[in-house]
């Protein structure tokens, strides 16, 4: 239990106004709160009065609050105030590096990209003298805005009571076991630590390597995760003992950018990549590009035989072309004929066939996953529970997106509404939009669709009453739009008072 008077709405130095609990454990409540004087969400660590660690804590909250570097957690205040001991920092919203693996392993730079921002954060803290010392998957976020966010430097350790004789190497093998869990989507560590992630299978006593995991690993972050956490399997590589260390062997490696969903590659197109994932490559390329799909492979290698055909070939390819222009001209003539004679008989239809006439084939749809899902509230503090957005696009029944609780369905009079966006990357044509609204009942919500992220410039699509279950509009003419927005215009009620709930969405565009 947190500490005697302290419950959501209770204020902090006359400012910070607990909302929600996120997680309690050992005598330490994490809070969902509001900073009143600048109207923005912060996240408030709270402690039992017998919480064993209290000036701890405070201490490395203090330290961790003059680093400077953006990758890094901001704290805002550690202090005590009318017998309440509490931490402030940041509050941020997005996609863990846990979510995005939980699926399967990043492409390999991706991967890299977000553990060397990291790698170069906890450099940074060490020159300060602060440690991590409990860097898992939750705590490294692919932020809302774009950007790489490293949670609980210096107070998860102490929350944990977790120490060690040598921080540096600790933190060293802590990015190593993330830049592992990116490439292969398994943890080389204990079970709990790996939030849900498969274990790293063993073998010869000790972790497989990421290549012996997944196939396209590239050489050279094989080897660096290999020294950081796996030495004995590369006893001529010098193994890396500290981020700085760490960080250096990624310097190389193109920084995190926003992924936007691709458009689809005409099969015409495909492009031949070159990998580099075949030797062992212990220097980092200036550009790496990931390696080519198996059937890529083989289109470059068949293209590679018959570039270095024998001369005398040229007469048998002559022969062959002209073989293959007849079949051509021959089947173009039966196609025609065919065409033809359906067309005039259309009227009448043949022995032995149905007179039902032929449905008109609907256009075909596809399936279009989300490049990212928030939280959406423009008419408050513009957060909404982002950071569980990404639980109604992932698949599972377990994992969900839900509002912030309201004491009443107008939301306590404090706005219009509230809600889920999906940032489908790219301009499609939606043709149906299934939202599970899961076991709330009543309420209302709208469908909106549009190219901006603005709520007035989405159109409404569909409205829906009694959120109770899955929920389907479908589209006589496709809805053309970047943004899909589940609004919540009346919160319905749950097990948890009034609040709005997505389960699972799915959109569906023609193709």
């Amino acid at each position: 239990m947190s500490s005697p008077g302290v419950e959501p709405g209770t204020k902090l130095a006359a400012r910070f106004r607990l909302e929600d609990r996120v997680h309690e454990a050992g005598g330490a409540t994490l809070w969902k709160a509001i900073d009143e004087v600048l109207a923005r969400p912060v996240a408030v660590h709270t402690f039992d009065p017998d919480f064993p660690r209290l000036d701890e804590v405070v201490t490395a909250a203090r330290v961790a609050s003059r680093l400077t570097d953006p990758r890094l957690t901001q704290v805002f205040d550690a202090t005590e105030d009318d017998g309440h001991t509490y931490v402030v920092s940041e509050w941020v919203s997005g996609e863990t590096f846990g979510d995005m693996i939980a699926g399967g392993p990043l492409d390999p730079e991706r991967a890299a990209a977000m553990v060397a921002e990291a790698a170069e954060a906890m450099a940074h803290a060490h020159e300060a003298g602060l440690a991590h010392l409990c860097l898992t998957p939750g705590q490294l976020v692919w932020t809302a805005g774009g950007t790489v966010k490293l949670l609980g430097l210096g107070v998860d350790a102490v929350l944990g009571d977790v120490t060690s004789d040598d921080p540096a190497r600790a933190d060293t093998e802590g990015l190593g076991r993330l830049l592992y869990a990116g490439l292969t989507g398994h943890w080389p560590g204990d079970e709990h630590d790996g939030g849900g992630l498969p274990v790293a299978p063993v073998g010869d006593g000790h972790f497989c390597t990421p290549r012996q995991v997944t196939a396209g690993v590239p050489g050279y972050l094989d080897a660096i995760v290999c020294r950081a956490i796996l030495p004995e399997t590369r006893r001529a590589l010098e193994p890396l003992t500290t981020p700085a260390d760490f960080a250096e062997a990624l310097a190389s490696v193109a920084r995190p950018s926003p992924m936007p969903m691709p458009a689809p590659m005409p099969m015409t197109a495909l492009p031949v990549a070159a990998s580099r994932s075949e030797g062992l490559d212990t220097e980092a390329p200036r550009r790496h590009t990931p390696p080519p799909p198996h059937h890529q492979q083989q289109h470059h290698q068949q293209h590679h035989h018959s570039g270095n055909r024998p001369a005398g070939g040229g007469m048998l390819n002559k022969v062959a072309m002209t073989v293959v222009v007849l079949l051509v001209m021959a089947a173009v003539g039966l196609g025609a004929w065919t065409l033809g004679r359906s067309i005039g008989n259309a009227g009448t239809p043949s022995a032995g066939q149905s007179s039902t006439p032929t449905p008109t084939v609907a256009a075909a749809v596809r399936e279009v996953k989300p490049s990212s899902v928030t939280g959406f509230d423009p008419l408050g503090d513009r957060e909404e529970g982002s950071r569980w957005a990404s639980g109604a696009v992932d698949g599972k029944e377990s994992t969900d997106w839900h509002s912030e609780t309201y004491d009443s369905a107008d939301f306590g009079r404090l706005k219009k509404g509230v809600g889920l966006l999906l940032d489908l990357g790219r301009s499609v044509p939606v043709k149906q939009i299934s939202v599970d609204f899961g076991d709330t009942s009543g309420g209302t919500a709208e469908l909106r669709v549009g190219d901006s992220a603005e709520l007035t410039a989405m159109g409404v699509v569909a409205k829906f009453s009694g959120l109770s279950g899955k929920k389907t509009f479908t589209a006589e003419s496709p809805e053309k739009g970047r943004y899909v927005l589940v609004w919540f215009t009346q919160m319905p009620t749950s097990s948890e008072g009034y609040r709005g709930q997505v389960l699972e969405a799915k959109i569906m565009a023609t193709k």
